[in-house]
């Protein structure tokens, strides 16, 4: 009888789920993996993801570098873990939610966790959702469509384009939200620019937007930026619709 053995984990799956074997000689450290994503996460919180690095964190707990090494391998793991952690766990969707609203609920809730920490956008994405925290949210997502009649594959393609949406607005938002800060002028004059160098017979769909004067009011890029996203949300929810209309027609009474 033959026996298939399943392989490996990746090491920074096996550290995110406390399966990785450690093998350590002497007394038992004071310093837990836990610990060290910790500190690493209030500093990115205070002074953003480009103050983390191995030696910060050290110096964050009062231990030496290699006493981090132990535990974590190097910053692009610490990064790992950070992003894993950072999430902590999703809200239990509301009690009998249609679809639609288990979805908005779960987007609302993936916006509040990431403006906790406001460098989570800036992580460099380096594989799918592994992690403990990770899997759970795209168990919440996958549960608000469990009652649609969509098969496993759809409901995984719409919870993943939801994602895909969700976490490049949230990134092209705080981008843009910094450029604003840095340079308020180059967001307030915008549609005074573009009115000098819009040709009507050159861009003639733009010149258009630009006549009805969608551009003349000045709205703080804040609130202008929660009404674009739930604008875009709102769409792909009503795409979506229109996806189980057509895949899922009610049964014939």
């Amino acid at each position: 009888m033959e026996t298939s053995e399943q392989p490996d984990l990746p090491p920074d799956v096996a550290l995110m789920w406390g399966l990785r074997d450690v093998t350590r000689r002497g007394p038992k450290p004071s310093l837990a993996v836990e610990d060290i994503v910790r500190a690493a996460i209030e500093l990115a919180d205070a002074e953003g993801l480009a103050a983390v690095s191995m030696a910060r964190v050290a110096e964050r707990l009062g231990n030496s570098t290699m006493a981090l090494y132990r535990h974590v391998k190097n910053k692009d793991e610490l990064l790992v873990l950070m992003s894993d952690a950072a999430l902590e766990r999703p809200e239990p969707l509301p009690e009998g939610a249609d679809w639609r609203t288990g979805l908005t609920f779960w987007t609302a809730g993936v916006l509040a966790a990431v403006r906790r920490h406001r460098w989570y956008s800036q992580l460099p994405i380096t594989g799918p959702p592994a992690g403990p925290n990770n899997l759970a949210w795209l168990d919440s997502a996958l549960g608000a469509l469990k009652d649609t009649g969509l098969s496993e594959e759809s409901k995984l393609g719409v919870v993943m384009g939801l994602m895909t949406y969700v976490q490049g607005e949230i990134r092209l938002s705080m981008e843009l939200a910094e450029g604003s800060a840095g340079n308020p002028d180059a967001f307030s004059r915008y549609g005074a620019t573009l009115a000098r160098v819009v040709d009507p017979r050159q861009l003639p769909a733009l010149a258009e937007v630009l006549a009805s004067g969608v551009f003349d009011e000045v709205v703080p890029f804040d609130e202008a930026d929660e009404a674009d996203f739930d604008f875009g949300l709102q769409l792909f929810l009503d795409g979506l619709a229109g996806f189980i209309e057509r895949t899922c027609p009610p049964d014939a009474g």
